[in-house]
């Protein structure tokens, strides 16, 4: 599924490479994933400071180009939580991602 939508400002040629470091940072570091609601997705991380580090320089960049998503990350009792909510015309956007996120780590979707 293609996730980036039409108002995303990164250039179409970087945009395979982003997806590439979404689906290493759920591959290496994802331990749930939670829909709270349409336009809300929680993921919760492995704790550890090089997966924050990876993931607020990851989101960041994220919100540069894609300034519809607002990402909160947080510390919790099972990890590094991380709130992903966008406005209700993005929601197909949010779908994509959480399908890469399950795509990346699949028993999390069981």
């Amino acid at each position: 599924m293609e996730w980036a939508p039409a108002e995303c400002t990164l250039p179409t040629e970087e945009r395979p490479l982003r997806a590439a470091e979404f689906d290493e940072l759920f591959a290496s570091a994802l331990r749930g994933l939670e829909r709270v609601g349409p336009t809300h997705l929680r993921l919760t991380l492995d704790d550890g400071a090089h997966v924050e580090e990876t993931a607020r320089d990851l989101t960041a960049r994220e919100t540069g180009c894609c300034s519809f998503f607002t990402f909160t990350l947080a510390p919790g009792r099972e990890g590094l939580v991380v709130d992903i909510e966008v406005p209700a015309v993005h929601a197909k956007v949010l779908d994509g991602l959480a399908v890469r996120a399950i795509e990346a780590v699949p028993q999390i979707a069981s």
